[in-house]
């Protein structure tokens, strides 16, 4: 049977500004959020009747042709910059641009969840997720009743027990998007890490990671992916609560208080385990690190693992070294959003031994990922007075918080749930339309430098 490629066509009907070439670079940071954001579009086209202007293409949600849809500021800002005309625009989508998931999703019948070369087992996801680690349930449709596979995004192996952990293959793109801003050598904090579909790429592209998770059976398997793709070495998971999380991995520790008035004192303090009941010695308050069968050299099979209790609350303090420090004159590739990072070129090679070791994550983290969109922006509090200002060297770290947002709501109204737990006002917001979840929902990234505001002043 042959496949009729035209049935895979999306046609759009959209609206283009034309713009003066000069100009096009500051109307898209104008228009912001207002452009189209599709997978491999450019929103900047030539303009097939002029050489000396572009065709700036406006997002789906701009309906009306007076603009009505974007906001008057953003217009007024516009008009002020050059004269504008608005021109009806058609674009299809067609059978190349989509991917083999795409595709494959279009054919197969619906509630098909898993696909690979051999198929053992067909599911179907069931009712809502309710549970607290937002596992969904499956019906097994045909086959073994064995919800263990493995699944490949971007040169990165995933193991994964369906039935245990949560997974989103069509979250992929996104993966690879966020990544790509971060720059070798710097600092991530995953506080809802799942199995590692975010940590595992940084730490292949030379990050080091913090990544944490509720579910112990996601930290079970982080733990193997982390082995499965040699980069053991560069992540660190913990099992707790993501605000007792980011709270301890961001606080000074006593013995690093002592030595500004102590000079005799060593340069370096022994750690101290975290109790189970999350209490810390008083006398020092780093986090230490249970590497459990990551980076051990006991040859132990990925099978061999010990899987983590509900409790297992080890984590690591740690100090980013010079040779990694945060530029500050440069930009990270293929964004214009991030301050820091500038290009390293060959010196970005991988951190091991004592350069991790001396890492302290008190004193700079570069990028904090939220990837719980039902309650990420509820969580935001935990920022409140976190940082303590004194200790805190470079620019303060990039949040990317995501979230729904239904039809009743707007980025608006996003930001101000953002800016009421932070107790701060975000400067330049950027929204990244990630999918549509339902007809009247659709999931976003929101990213944003943390406030100032958010840091105190001394130890008080």
């Amino acid at each position: 049977m042959l496949l009729d490629e035209s049935k895979f066509d999306v046609h759009l009907k959209l609206w283009v500004l034309r713009i003066p070439c000069q100009h096009c670079k500051l109307a898209t940071r104008i228009l912001n959020g207002y452009m189209l954001d599709k997978p491999r579009v450019k929103p900047i086209t030539e303009d097939p009747t002029s050489p000396k202007t572009r065709y700036v293409v406006l997002s789906e949600k701009v309906q009306n042709q007076d603009l009505s849809d974007i906001p008057r500021e953003k217009l007024d800002e516009l008009k002020g910059l050059c004269e504008i005309e608005v021109v009806p625009y058609s674009l299809t989508l067609g059978y190349s641009y989509w991917s083999a998931d795409h595709v494959l999703k279009q054919i197969l019948p619906a509630g098909v969840e898993k696909n690979y070369p051999r198929i053992k087992t067909v599911v179907n996801k069931v009712g809502t997720i309710t549970n607290e680690f937002r596992v969904p349930e499956f019906e097994v449709l045909a086959g073994e009743r064995d919800m263990i596979t493995e699944v490949k995004q971007y040169g990165a192996t995933f193991k994964l027990d369906y039935s245990l952990v949560y997974w989103n293959s069509r979250l992929e793109h996104e993966h690879k998007r966020l990544v790509s801003l971060f720059q070798p050598g710097e600092i991530i904090c995953d506080m809802f890490a799942g199995i590692g579909p975010f940590a595992i790429p940084a730490a292949q592209k030379g990050c080091i990671v913090y990544a944490n998770d509720l579910n112990p059976d996601s930290i079970h398997y982080l733990r193997i992916n982390a082995k499965v793709n040699k980069v053991e070495d560069r992540i660190y998971a913990y099992n707790m609560d993501a605000r007792k999380f980011i709270s301890q991995l961001m606080e000074v520790p006593t013995s690093e208080i002592k030595l500004e008035c102590n000079i005799s004192s060593p340069n370096t303090c022994e750690p101290c385990n975290i109790k189970d009941d999350g209490e810390t010695n008083s006398e020092t308050a780093l986090l230490t690190v249970d590497r459990k069968g990551i980076g051990d050299d006991n040859n132990n099979s990925i099978e061999d693992i010990e899987r983590p209790s509900k409790h297992d609350e080890s984590v690591i303090s740690a100090k980013r070294s010079s040779s990694s420090s945060h530029e500050e004159n440069g930009k990270t590739h293929g964004t214009d959003i991030f301050e820091g990072g500038g290009k390293r070129g060959s010196q970005n090679k991988r951190m091991r031994g004592s350069e991790i070791a001396d890492a302290k994550t008190w004193e700079h983290i570069d990028h904090v990922i939220m990837n719980l969109p039902a309650s990420a922006v509820q969580f935001l509090d935990a920022f409140r007075g976190l940082i303590q200002k004194k200790y805190w060297k470079g620019n303060l770290p990039w949040v990317h918080c995501y979230c729904f947002i239904r039809a009743t709501e707007t980025p608006e109204t996003i930001i101000a749930v953002a800016e009421s737990a932070l107790g701060a006002s975000i400067q330049d917001p950027i929204f990244h339309r990630v999918r549509d979840v339902a007809p009247n929902k659709a999931m976003f990234c929101l990213s944003f430098r943390l406030p100032g505001a958010c840091c105190r002043e001394d130890d008080q």
